[in-house]
């Protein structure tokens, strides 16, 4: 049948490869929120990245480049054959300058010469397409954003493209000291220590195994197991109800501290690990004696985000106080606007930061006390994945890490003028630490600069040399 195009302003000429990660079915335990849509011309949505190889399914992307946010609801997505078709899910909307990423592996696969093509609903009107002679290695981008020809780039799907610019070409030396001492007893842990974040005189620890640990100082420049409250050997954690055996990547505090609870990164459910489950899970940690913690919410985001494997996906997590965002002109992605915390209702007082491990992507939301989440903002880190993330109030900026994938690359972003997290800075791991497998990062407080240095420490989840702490430090 003849295809009808719709008004192009342009074409494209560039070979790329679609990746299409589908999240089509919203998970009961979080409502994800979207915004308005208008009506607004075919031209404005774009197939924006490809992959066709790699962690993730075989992907599209799409991006509005318009002014306006797009009910993009039905359109279809092909390949080269015309019979073969993937549907976008009923109720997607595209906010301006907002990428959404569909997995379309179920539908067809893309294969090594092959084309993307994007149609209205009813898949006969033409709005864009994409061919390509090569595997994408790890994606076929556009570069820039929804305007740019195709390139060879960064896996980004659902965040900003990694057009090549700022930020960790050639990494400069760590900001701080060039030894690294070990800062745990030796084998306290075992393997899995993954995510950190200090309260202070606490460090808090979670453990891939399901288990968060609460950590005290060991008067020797390191930490240990708290022996009160039951966290001698950390606790146990368990999904709302008690079910299950969460994989806790990560930790974070809010304003609040541990008195307003402590928030978990999870990937999977340890009792059906094949599965991702893409789960912020609040836990009281600041009472209670038991050996066990039963999360009292969770915010499942799993079916928002692009598909990744089930031992892919959180491993970071931060926060960040509304204060912070509203004095930096932080643009909201749902709204295109500047970030209104009011908008919100109830929530935490502050945006979660969340990494992702097979894409590398950080993705922000609004964790609400309803259970909704909105995604404010999806940020491109520029590394094959992140392992970590912390904000740090003193220098006002966000720590990327990632483990020995990356030969141990640290990266840290500020809110541009623009309201968006832009690249600032790129840094090898200190000299003196060998490229360990350090899934966990911690900044100390500005409190503890002394002579213009300050501490900050790494988990190893291969606990190499029986240890899984180590200390630094950093130029404050």
């Amino acid at each position: 049948m003849h295809e009808v195009r719709a008004p192009l302003g342009r074409r494209r000429l560039s070979p790329i490869r679609l990746a299409v990660v589908a999240g089509a079915t919203l998970l009961a335990a979080a409502t994800l929120a979207a915004p308005a849509a208008h009506a607004a011309p075919a031209d404005d949505i774009r197939i924006n990245e490809v992959v066709t190889t790699g962690s993730v399914d075989d992907s599209i992307e799409l991006f509005n480049k318009g002014a306006a946010a797009v009910d993009i609801s039905g359109w279809v997505l092909k390949d080269d054959d015309a019979s073969h078709t993937f549907t976008v899910p009923a109720g997607t909307t595209l906010a301006p300058g907002a990428a959404r990423a569909f997995a379309v592996a179920a539908a067809f696969g893309l294969g090594s010469s092959d084309k993307a093509r994007l149609y209205l609903p009813g898949g006969s009107t033409l709005v864009d397409s994409f061919t390509w002679s090569a595997h994408s290695a790890p994606s076929w981008s556009r570069c820039p954003d929804g305007t740019g020809a195709f390139g060879k780039a960064a896996l980004t799907l659902s965040a900003p493209n990694g057009c090549g610019s700022g930020g960790g070409t050639n990494p400069a030396s760590w900001p701080g000291g060039s030894s690294v001492s070990t800062a745990d007893g030796s084998h306290v842990f075992g393997e899995d220590l993954s995510g950190l974040y200090q309260e202070g005189s606490v460090l808090w620890a979670a453990q891939n195994s399901g288990r968060l640990w609460r950590l005290v100082r060991d008067g020797s420049g390191g930490w240990r197991p708290d022996t009160a409250d039951g966290w001698t050997s950390g606790k146990s954690l368990r999904y709302p109800g008690g079910s299950g055996s969460p994989d806790g990547e990560a930790v974070t505090l809010t304003a609040a501290g541990a008195g307003g609870g402590a928030y978990v990164a999870t990937e999977r459910d340890g009792d059906a690990s094949g599965t991702s489950r893409l789960s912020v899970l609040r836990y009281e940690v600041a009472t209670g004696t038991g050996s066990t913690l039963t999360a009292t919410k969770e915010w499942n985001l799993t079916a928002g985000l692009p598909a990744v494997g089930s031992n892919l996906g959180f491993e970071a997590i931060t926060w960040i106080p509304d204060t912070t965002l509203v004095a930096a002109g932080f643009k909201d992605e749902s709204t295109g606007a500047a970030y209104d915390p009011n908008r919100y209702g109830a929530h935490t007082g502050g945006i979660f930061l969340l990494g992702v491990e097979g894409t590398g992507a950080v993705h922000a939301y609004v964790l609400q006390d309803s259970g909704t989440a909105t995604r404010v903002a999806t940020v491109a880190s520029g590394m094959a994945g992140v392992m970590e993330l912390q904000w740090e109030p003193q220098a006002a900026r966000l720590w990327t890490v990632c483990d020995d994938t990356c030969g141990g690359l640290h990266k840290t972003m500020k809110i541009g003028s623009a309201g968006t997290f832009v690249p600032a800075a790129s840094y090898q791991r200190p000299s003196g630490m060998p490229d360990l497998n350090n899934e966990g990062f911690a900044v100390a407080g500005a409190d503890e600069c002394v002579g213009g240095t300050k501490p900050v420490y790494w988990s190893d989840d291969s606990t190499t040399g029986g240890h899984a702490l180590r200390r630094g430090t950093l130029a404050c």
